[in-house]
């Protein structure tokens, strides 16, 4: 068996309908020896903001001399991006291998590609022996895949109302699935959240005898400068790498998990692991700088917080352009009429592409919408192309072109503009 077909046969079981639940990934994980188990992990989940705040604590602890494995989901480019090691992803060979001695199980118990993969994270880093995990969760917390772990600490970045179908149509709902990975007499350290969610957290914690350590009551912001404090320890933050207002909050957050859960003090570890980010974790898409000029930007700005996120930081730049164009792709599941609410004052036009995957919108379903809110809007066979186009035309100079939305378009797109030789990574 081959790498691309071992990773067709798993891709093969991406279901239509998400089945959460932690019956099947136990039975997988005891099959493997639970290897879970060997591992010590910070679990995080959130609305928003994981995949910064566990790529912050990946970067910061690797700098520390921490050995660091990193979960996160979903992919950009690569399907080994899901999985890494002080910054390395995992092995074509190691992949391979995994599928192929679990054929028979897979045949016979039908686990979903989330919880394979799963799976695959965990034996790989308790086989390489790593000193502490970063685990993300897919979807939800309670009967997330990843919700087997026994971890030193949770996160929960942000609360805010998404696949209402699946984790329910409140805030409270959603804060109760969020908080199902809070674990008894284990610290619980929570971001910028509704007061609604904050409660429903805290009565969690409370249950379970785990400390709330609350981000907002850590913080404060005078003269441009974001200081974070902690046990008589505070670290002043002028200019993340990664952009965006938010960022300043996820960098805050993981900051003081390092704090409290490591002791970490170290000033110059904290600022390495800060500058090398993107070396360290392989972050891409959250606020991207592609094309500096024309300006083009990629940003994983996935549902009305994400995109709520992105006009902050967006708006400190949009008098620099005469036009601003969108690609836009979202799942169904979001409310897509907000979020290109929040866009419109900005866009010149909006393109629609179609997204390779059974939960996306169609651009049919997006154009209507658009129509709706009388943004201008076309529709878009091969956005790559348009990008490129885009970006050879010197008469758009002025101009800035923004590919925005779900992680699962911006991968495509990154994707086909490396099959075309558009861009190289």
């Amino acid at each position: 068996m081959t790498i691309e077909e071992s990773l067709a046969k798993i891709y093969s079981l991406h279901q239509f309908d998400i089945k959460l639940g932690l019956n099947k990934i136990n039975h997988l994980l005891g099959y493997l020896g639970n290897p879970q188990k060997q591992l010590k992990t910070i679990h995080i989940a959130g609305s928003n903001g994981k995949g910064s705040v566990s790529s912050y604590l990946a970067s910061i602890l690797f700098e520390a001399g921490y050995k660091v494995g990193l979960y996160t989901s979903p992919h950009v480019v690569k399907f080994n991006e899901r999985i890494r090691i002080n910054g390395t992803m995992i092995e074509d060979e190691y992949i391979n291998n995994f599928i192929f001695s679990i054929d028979s199980y897979i045949r016979e118990y039908k686990p979903t590609f989330f919880e394979i993969t799963t799976a695959l994270a965990f034996k790989y880093f308790a086989e390489n022996n790593i000193d502490i995990g970063i685990i993300e969760t897919g979807l939800g917390g309670r009967l997330d895949a990843t919700n087997v772990l026994e971890p030193i600490a949770t996160v929960i970045t942000s609360i805010s109302l998404e696949h209402t179908n699946i984790l329910g149509d409140t805030i409270e709902k959603i804060a109760f699935e969020k908080a199902g990975i809070i674990k008894e007499k284990t610290n619980c350290f929570l971001g910028l959240v509704p007061m609604e969610a904050e409660k429903v957290i805290s009565k969690k914690c409370e249950e379970n005898h785990s400390e709330l350590i609350i981000l907002k009551k850590c913080i404060d912001f005078n003269n441009k400068i974001f200081n974070i404090s902690c046990n008589n320890f505070i670290f002043h933050i002028y200019n993340p790498v990664l952009k965006g207002n938010h960022q300043y909050y996820n960098l805050s957050l993981a900051i003081l998990v390092l704090q409290k859960t490591f002791n970490l003090s170290d000033w110059q570890i904290y600022n390495k692991g800060i500058n090398n980010i993107i070396k360290n974790s392989g972050f891409q898409c959250r606020y991207e700088i592609l094309n500096n000029e024309p300006k083009i930007i990629f940003d994983a700005a996935h549902n009305s917080e994400g995109i709520e996120s992105f006009v902050n930081q967006f708006t400190k730049e949009k008098n620099d352009y005469n036009n601003v164009y969108f690609i836009f792709g979202a799942m169904k599941d979001k409310n897509i009429e907000e979020m290109l609410s929040k866009l419109k004052p900005f866009s010149t036009k909006l393109y629609f592409t179609q997204i390779n995957y059974e939960r996306a919108a169609t651009p049919e379903i997006l154009s209507q919408i658009a129509d709706k809110l009388n943004i201008i809007n076309e529709i878009v066979t091969n956005p790559e192309d348009y990008i490129n186009k885009f970006k050879q035309n010197k008469n758009n100079s002025k101009n800035c072109l923004v590919v925005l939305g779900s992680i699962y378009l911006l991968g495509q797109v990154k994707n086909k503009m490396i099959e075309k030789k558009y861009l190289t990574m």
